[in-house]
C-alpha cells in the first residue's frame, strides 16, 4: 500500500510531471511557429470540421476565445450560433470553471490573464458538448492542459453531478504527440479537431 507521502509514488508523480512539462513545452512552441496566416486559416478548416459533427439540434456548445497562439473559434462560435446553438465561454470561479452565455451584441469583460468572456449578468449555461482547449493530444484521447486542471476539475465535478458532456479537444494538427502519460484524475478526449482531421480514439 502506498499513500501520498510514499518516496516512490512521489517520484512516480514527478516523473510523469516532467514528461508532461516537456511535451507541453514542445506542442506549444510549434504552435507558437506557425505563422498568422496559417492559424487564421487553419480556424476555418477547424470551424468546417466542427459544423459538421452532427451536434443535436439546440445543444449548449462550451467553447474559448484564443489566448496567445491558440486555435482562434470565433469561426466556429458564428456557425454553431447561426446553427441555432447556446454557447458559453469559460469563466474561471477557482478551482472550477463555470460557463456564461456568448451572444453576439453582448459586450464582453477582461477577466485576467490576458482573456475576456460574457460579464456577470450573462446566464450561466451547462454545456452539452464542451469545446475543450489543449497544449498537446495523442490519437488516444490523451490530452495535456496547461498545468493548472481546471476542465479536468469541472468535467469531474460534472460527472459527480450526473452530467456527461461529449468532450472535444481543438487544436492545430501540430500539437499531436505521441503519447499523452495519463494520471487517474486525467479526462480522455471524446474526439479531438484540427484543421487536418477529426481524431477518434
Amino acid at each position: 500500500m502506498t499513500t501520498d507521502a510514499d518516496p516512490a509514488t512521489s517520484d512516480d508523480r514527478a516523473a510523469v510531471a516532467a514528461v508532461k512539462a516537456a511535451l507541453r513545452a514542445e506542442a506549444l512552441a510549434r504552435r507558437d511557429a506557425l505563422s498568422e496566416a496559417k492559424r487564421a486559416a487553419a480556424a476555418e478548416e477547424i470551424a468546417d470540421r466542427i459544423a459538421g459533427l452532427g451536434m443535436a439540434p439546440g445543444a449548449v456548445v462550451s467553447a474559448f476565445l484564443p489566448i496567445r497562439s491558440e486555435v482562434d473559434l470565433r469561426p466556429a462560435i458564428a456557425r454553431l450560433f447561426t446553427a441555432g446553438h447556446r454557447i458559453g465561454l469559460p469563466i474561471m470561479v477557482k478551482p472550477t470553471l463555470i460557463f456564461r452565455e456568448w451572444l453576439p451584441d453582448a459586450p464582453l469583460v477582461p477577466l485576467g490573464f490576458g482573456t475576456v468572456g460574457p460579464g456577470p449578468a450573462a446566464a450561466v449555461v451547462e454545456p452539452d458538448v464542451m469545446l475543450v482547449p489543449l497544449s498537446a493530444f495523442d490519437r488516444r484521447g490523451g490530452r495535456i492542459g496547461y498545468g493548472r486542471a481546471f476542465y479536468d476539475l469541472t468535467i469531474a465535478a460534472m460527472r459527480t453531478a450526473g452530467r456527461a458532456p461529449r468532450l472535444i479537444g481543438v487544436a492545430f494538427s501540430v500539437q499531436e504527440v505521441g503519447a499523452v502519460p495519463m494520471e487517474p484524475h486525467d479526462v480522455a478526449l471524446d474526439m479531438v479537431v484540427t484543421e487536418r482531421d477529426v481524431v477518434v480514439p
